[in-house]
């Protein structure tokens, strides 16, 4: 059922949100035409009184479930009339519905059902006697009553069979008491405890869960992380869980909210009655419900999580155009390297093999040597899988051998490397090259310019998420999508070098128009200008509006084609260079003309302050990369493998992901060491994504070392700052493996029941992601 032709949600998205009622109309019109978050953004701040990108995608999320409860709200009042049971009172009552869960609780006695014990009690002719309980009569006998419905020939032998059936008619309708269900919901999640105990038939050795055989919590108060780590071990058989709360906070509010009279011969049948709908229905039923919130709950913080670990990866500050050796270590199958010039195109390859021998290993020396002399790179590029540092030691020994003090060797992050290596846009690329080629020019390119690189890669595969195998995946794929989409517009691309996988977060362009860009440049040559966009089949003046802007054509005939002004403000622009009497290239970048610029001059009912703040600040420094400059990480060199480590060792490490619990750090040795929530600061931090991002340099030191389960707990607390973790008596979590970054620890919670023989051991209480 289409929704009402007159349906508004502009008023109330504008009350929720605390916005304007004109900035959210004027949102919702332009999303309505087409236009794209990022264009809307950047290029309609009059429009929408400056939202940014957050606020817009919020007004468009909430106007889609407005919209969706909308529609189910028309077919709930179908369904209703169709069957001749929609009251005045009832319809006033689902049209004022706020929420889903109680438009559906006012649905549920009219919607279409199973066969329930309620209803072949009903054929069986008990409902009058189930009234009759609901009424509870001051006056009268239950059993003389009873007796009028024994009926053989339907199924009711005796006493006991009219009593069961009616009381399983009067608990059904218990159930679906649209105020006890809202009533119940609410103390539940108000009141409630998630509890989990072990399976002991699934004991038969230690477990990533062992932190849960015996705990509960509130289900007010667990984090994210532990709903999904004990989602996860019910899910393997290992913990079986509920949701339990006192029958002190349930049963006495439903038995006066049925009115139950203690002077009526018909109570205790009542009674029975209420308590056998909350064990046998409600309880079911509202612990379902709660969960399934629980976990929607979840998978948002969770992806909201995974989210900012990869913008901030998205946005590292790139090496740039300079010329690259890619590695990809491996030491039985050999380095896989390969040279790139300035522009990321692949040169050659190689492979060398540092542990065959001696041999081998003056062979790789030789080798190697001569392939730096050939190609000569700004920067060796090693990524950081098993054998990056062995590798890199080869390289750093190898460079000072040969007096070469001018090439630096760095650290980059494989992780997704061989995703993208057997990928469709990889065999594209290079079809003609193996796969583990593939993979090392994936390393080399990504540290020119990760935004581009990474595009190429299923962004789940990234490896800087908190549990994003158990998160809802549509909901995953759509944030995440978000997140590239406005990293890549935000930073612009340029148009004559961007590769496919690139030019399709582009507002407005999409994976097909970004493949009709690439084969019309190969086809005619670089594009001269972003008018040149025109000629290309399939895309319109649309498509061109939303784009041009993020697209920029460098040595154009047009200046301002390299920057972010977008063309339809190009006439704007040469207005202010001819008032100031300058040629427009003279206008550019200099800052003693720009300030001479008076904006109020130029202000329209259509160019307002904001459009023209961007304007100038893009005029002071025209198609500057907003992302930091480039600085290596520096690894201690005495340091390669976990087994090296000592406690109170420091470290200058990377941040590779942060979660709702702490931050995971690469110190150089293959595995991450994790520094819980309660070692990141000297202070106590509520969010570590206030502390740290993906991407920082973080000062750390060893606290804990478990070398069979490759464990590091580290620190960035001073060393005369007391341990907060000592203090409150959590234990340090474990590593992850860099191998596909499976290895998220859980922290402690604060307040749980916990099995006393593992807490002894400072790695016991700890969960694998």
């Amino acid at each position: 059922m289409k929704v009402a032709a007159d349906f508004d949600p502009t008023n109330q998205i504008a009350h929720e949100l605390n916005l304007p009622e004109g900035s959210v109309r004027a949102t919702i019109q332009l999303l309505g035409e087409g236009s794209t978050v990022p264009f809307i953004a950047r290029y309609r701040k009059e429009m929408t009184g400056s939202l940014d990108e957050v606020q817009i995608r919020t007004i468009e999320e909430r106007r889609a479930y407005l919209l969706e409860m909308e529609t189910r709200r028309a077919t709930i009042l179908k369904s209703i009339e169709d069957q001749g049971k929609l009251t005045p009172e009832l319809k006033n009552k689902i049209a004022s519905c706020a929420t889903k869960s109680a438009l559906e609780d006012l649905y549920l006695p009219y919607k279409p059902k199973r066969r329930t014990r309620a209803t072949i009690a009903r054929e069986k002719g008990l409902e009058p006697l189930a009234l009759l309980i609901l009424q509870q009569p001051e006056h009268g006998d239950p059993t003389s009553e009873a007796a009028n419905f024994i009926n053989a020939d339907k199924g009711v032998e005796n006493l006991e069979d009219a009593f069961k059936g009616a009381k399983d008619i009067v608990a059904e309708i218990v159930a679906e008491n649209a105020e006890i269900r809202k009533a119940l919901r609410d103390v539940l999640k108000s009141d409630g405890q998630l509890c989990s105990k072990a399976v002991p038939d699934k004991l038969t050795g230690p477990t990533k869960f062992e932190q849960y055989y015996e705990f509960a919590e509130p289900v007010s108060t667990i984090p994210s992380h532990r709903f999904l780590a004990i989602r996860r071990g019910e899910r393997e058989g290992v913990l079986r869980v509920n949701l339990d709360i006192e029958e002190s906070k349930t049963i006495p509010f439903m038995t006066s909210t049925m009115g139950v009279q203690s002077h009526s011969p018909y109570s205790s049948l009542l009674q029975e009655a209420i308590t056998d709908a909350y064990n046998r229905l409600l309880a079911p039923s509202l612990e379902t419900d709660i969960r399934v919130d629980l976990k929607m709950s979840s998978d948002r913080e969770a992806v909201d999580i995974f989210a900012n670990n990869l913008r901030n990866l998205l946005l590292a500050a790139p090496l740039g155009s300079k010329s690259i050796v890619g590695i990809d270590p491996g030491l039985r199958t050999g380095c896989k390297c390969v040279a790139l010039d300035a522009t990321g195109k692949f040169v050659e390859n190689m492979t060398i093999y540092l542990t065959k021998g001696t041999n081998a290993a003056a062979q790789a020396r030789l080798e190697f040597g001569a392939f730096i002399q050939k190609h000569t790179p700004s920067v060796i590029a090693v990524g950081n899988g098993t054998g990056n540092r062995e590798t890199e030691t080869f390289v750093r020994t190898l460079l000072k051998e040969m007096q070469i003090t001018n090439i630096p060797v760095v650290q980059v992050n494989e992780a997704g490397a061989s995703v993208y290596s057997a990928s469709e846009i990889a065999r594209d690329e290079f079809p003609e090259l193996d796969l583990t080629i593939r993979g090392a020019i994936s390393i080399g390119r990504r540290l020119q310019d990760p935004l581009a690189e990474l595009v190429k890669i299923e962004p789940k595969s990234i490896g800087v998420g908190q549990y994003q195998h158990d998160v809802h995946q549509p909901l995953l794929s759509r944030k995440l999508g978000e997140v590239v989409e406005s990293c890549v517009n935000h930073v612009g691309v340029d148009l004559n070098t961007a590769s496919a996988p690139l030019l399709s977060y582009v507002a407005g362009i999409g994976p097909s128009v970004a493949k009709k860009i690439v084969s019309h440049r190969e086809a005619h040559g670089r594009f001269n200008s972003r008018s040149s966009l025109l000629d290309v089949a399939g895309l319109g003046p649309k498509a061109y509006e939303q784009a041009a802007g993020f697209l920029k054509v460098h040595g154009s005939s047009h200046p301002l084609d390299a920057s972010t002004v977008h063309p339809e403000r190009y006439p704007l622009v040469e207005q202010m260079a001819q008032d100031l009497k300058q040629p427009l290239d003279k206008l550019l970048g200099n800052s003693s003309l720009i300030r001479q610029i008076d904006i109020q001059k130029y202000i329209t009912d259509a160019i307002g302050e904001p459009t023209l703040a961007d304007i100038i600040k893009e005029l002071q420094k025209p198609g500057r990369d907003p992302r930091a400059t480039f600085d290596p990480p520096k690894f201690r060199d005495d340091v390669t493998t976990i087994g090296d480590l000592k406690e109170g060792m420091h470290f200058e490490g990377i941040v590779t992901n942060v979660t709702a619990f702490g931050a995971f750090v690469d110190i150089g040795v293959h595995q991450d060491g994790l520094v819980h929530i309660s070692e990141l600061a000297d202070q106590f931090v509520k969010n570590p994504a206030d502390v740290v991002k993906a991407g920082d340099k973080l000062k750390v030191r060893v606290i804990g070392i478990e070398i069979d389960r490759k464990r590091i707990a580290l620190s960035a607390r001073s060393d005369s700052a007391p341990s907060a973790r000592q203090a409150s008596g959590t234990s340090p979590e474990p590593t992850r493996s860099r191998a596909g970054r499976k290895g998220n620890k859980q922290a402690p919670p604060s307040k749980q029941r916990r099995n006393s023989s593992f807490s002894h051991n400072p790695f016991a209480n700890l969960l694998t992601k």
